[in-house]
């Protein structure tokens, strides 16, 4: 193992005994020193050595990032992949169509050769090792630097580090930062791109509850889907090639048939996405107030207009499932956030923390260096509240619509081209042309002309504190905020309209046509005018950031602060806690309210709904308690269970580990009733839903008649 600093131990340290064990993501890098001793005592029979080792394979051999927003499994040996439902989302989406809708019907390949390559960038990322590069980079800085000049000290520095380390393009390397600033780490990583569909199970089962049921206990669903790694014949990562071969895995998880039961010991490993527990009061308040809402009303804005459409036909549903599902998931997941931090009132308790630090920081010896901390970030959040409630309109506008943001992804790409010479253009133009054709694909144009007139009513007039986008503004003031005549008109007219429009403009390409476009003049404004601030507000940002590091460091030094690990930022971390269950609940069938069965899920089910509706089969199972070998003892079988892990966005796909490292469940939700767990967690509310490994094998198995993929597998009892 690497060696540890000294600087890092005395800044972590011990963990005292007022945190819980079960909060907190951990760096692997650190288990033995923090967290071994307690892990023990709660059921843990692995050294730290075999959770992460940079010499022999490990744990975190088995553990990837899937397509960069999701975490992954290898669960044979060779390299079968084992995600959420809605982790493979989109490539199943991309692999469907209304003859052979997979995504609605579900697939599995009877042999690796069925497996399906979808043409998207799909690729997962094996963790090699990390290191902290803390003192070189924070030697690069000084306290009189401005937030621009510091930080492009800090990138040049980064440049440098992540070249030395990836062994001439071998490795993927980032370094990130930690505590706001105050720390550094890099990553070294090896992504495999040839990466295969080996099955997924019906939308009624991978999505069964849709969005009533997302962030809800007690939850039935089976949400995975499988796929598998191919490399080349020496195991080295390679482009999709029909040669290539499956990954032979450093490290794969056998997968456990016992079950679970309160209080056995459960550990995640996985890539949470984000968290803020850092965050001060000021952004607390801002979010709940400003930012979330008018994500939510944006988000359900955009979810309406497409739903109407997706609803007409299986061919509509699957241009837009993807963009719909990741709109509806943040949707409810922001207004959950409203509700669970205004309930138990966060903004005010940290408030009173940093009251709490600010009498610190304006001691005599403290002042010089954090007396304006606190002034200065909340001057920050007083001046920029509406900015934050006028972007989020704008940035659901950005993401739900195709034409939005056109100005920077295509647009752009077309402006360099007509500037370019005949020379440059040729070399180009395959790969615009590609980038077109795959970008249409998922544009509907009647679909669009809806989104984009109500996405640009929502934003003229709901945005009422911050100026909005001049264009915006002016279009308005004509039409009396109705943008839909405007719309229809400039989307007619736009050479953005459709991907044989745009291929004609690469063969006759003009600068006049291009600046004249009404497409790309409005998304352009809107744009500009989201990345620009005021002189007031640049300079307040300068100023926070600065404060916010020096809070972070503060309330280190102080130890008014009592969190010791860094927040999530998408790199690999560890949690750990126990099966655990909630209080009763009338709608749970089950003995104990920590899991739910498939007699539960039956119950649910609506026929013909979309949401609750299920296959024939799987209620014919259900009636004859068909379950095989992965019933429990009680002889149910047992759908989803719940652990106190401390898992966020990210996390979605974690394998859910024993005390042995054997599979027993598969990460993919959070319960509402503890929202606030990205800003603060809570002991007694806060779990993970995870789906039941059995009946992941079940439905692979019995339902689906793939035993072949079972097979592959490493069973123990």
């Amino acid at each position: 193992m690497k060696k540890i600093i000294l600087s890092l131990i005395v800044g972590i340290m011990l963990l005292p005994m007022s945190v819980k064990a079960d909060e907190g993501m951990w760096f692997l890098m650190f288990i033995e020193r923090l967290n071994h001793r307690d892990m023990q005592k709660m059921g843990l029979q692995l050294t730290a050595e075999e959770i992460y080792s940079i010499n022999h394979h490990s744990l975190k051999d088995a553990i990837v990032q899937f397509n960069g927003g999701c975490t992954a499994e290898i669960i044979s040996k060779d390299g079968l992949v084992l995600t959420n439902h809605h982790c493979g989302y989109d490539a199943v989406a991309e692999l469907s169509t209304a003859q052979d809708n997979i995504l609605k019907n579900g697939y599995w390949a009877e042999s690796k050769m069925a497996e399906k390559h979808a043409q998207s960038s799909l690729y997962v990322r094996f963790f090699v090792r990390m290191d902290d590069c803390s003192k070189r980079i924070l030697a690069k800085v000084n306290p009189s630097m401005s937030e621009a000049d510091r930080e492009k000290a800090i990138s040049a520095e980064i440049s440098a580090i992540e070249k030395e380390n990836n062994e001439g393009g071998k490795y993927t390397v980032s370094v990130r930062s930690f505590f706001q600033g105050n720390e550094f780490y890099y990553f070294v990583y090896q992504d495999y791109k040839d990466v295969r569909l080996v099955g997924v199970p019906p939308e009624s089962l991978g999505k069964f509850g849709g969005d009533t049921d997302n962030w809800e206990w007690p939850r039935h669903t089976a949400d995975f889907s499988m796929f598998r790694v191919y490399a080349d014949k020496d195991n080295n990562p390679a482009d999709y090639s029909v040669t290539n071969v499956p990954l032979q895995p450093k490290h794969y998880l056998p997968v456990n048939l016992s079950g679970v039961k309160e209080n056995d010991f459960a550990m995640i490993l996985g890539y949470p996405g984000r968290t803020n527990r850092w965050m001060p009061a000021g952004g607390i308040e801002q979010n709940v107030k400003f930012a979330y809402p008018a994500w939510v009303e944006g988000a359900k804005t955009g979810m309406d207009n497409m739903k109407k459409y997706m609803d007409q036909s299986d061919a509509l549903r699957l241009v837009y499932a993807s963009k719909y599902a990741s709109t509806a998931n943040y949707w409810k997941n922001r207004q959950g956030m409203i509700d669970a931090l205004t309930k138990f009132g966060t903004a005010g308790s940290k408030a009173k923390q940093e009251a709490k630090f600010n009498t610190w920081a304006n001691k005599p010896a403290n002042k010089a260096k954090y007396g304006n901390v606190i002034a200065n970030i909340n001057k920050f959040y007083g001046l920029t509240n509406e900015k934050a409630r006028h972007d989020n309109y704008l940035q659901q506008l950005f993401r739900t619509t195709a034409f939005g943001a056109i100005g920077r992804t295509l647009g752009k790409q077309l402006d360099g081209y007509v500037k370019a010479d005949a020379a440059k253009r040729a070399q180009a133009l395959p790969a615009l042309t590609e980038m077109a054709e795959e970008l249409y694909k998922d544009v509907y144009l009647p679909a669009e002309k809806d989104l984009l007139a109500a996405q640009l009513k929502l934003y003229a007039t709901k945005s009422v504190g911050y100026k909005i986008a001049p264009m915006v503004e002016k279009l308005g003031k004509e039409n009396n905020n109705d943008f839909t005549n405007y719309v229809n008109a400039a989307v007619d007219l736009s050479l953005f309209s459709s991907v044989d429009k745009v291929k004609a403009f690469l063969q006759y390409p003009t600068q006049g046509q291009l600046d004249n476009d009404p497409i790309y003049a409005l998304s352009n404004d809107l744009l500009a005018h989201f990345n620009s601030k005021s002189d007031e507000i640049a300079k307040a940002q300068n100023d926070y950031s600065a404060s916010f590091r020096l809070l972070v460091e503060g309330l280190r030094e102080s130890k008014i602060g009592t969190i010791k690990y860094p927040d999530a930022n998408s790199t690999l971390r560890l949690t750990y806690g126990k099966v655990r269950s909630l209080p009763a609940d009338k709608r749970n069938d089950a003995k104990i309210n920590n899991y739910t069965t498939m007699e539960g899920m039956v119950k649910k089910y609506k026929k013909g709904d979309e949401e609750f509706d299920l296959p024939a089969r799987v209620l014919e199972m259900q009636k004859n308690k068909d379950y095989g070998r992965y019933a429990d003892k009680d002889g149910s079988l047992h759908v989803n269970f719940l652990t106190d892990n401390d898992i966020t966005g990210g996390n979605s796909g974690s394998p859910v580990l024993n005390g042995k490292g054997e599979l027993i469940g598969l990460a993919f939700d959070g319960n509402i009733e503890a929202m606030a767990g990205d800003v603060i967690f809570d002991n007694k509310l806060q779990r993970t839903i995870n789906v039941d490994i059995r009946f992941v094998l079940w439905v692979i198995e019995n339902y689906s008649g793939a035993k072949n993929i079972v097979d592959e597998m490493t069973l123990v009892k």
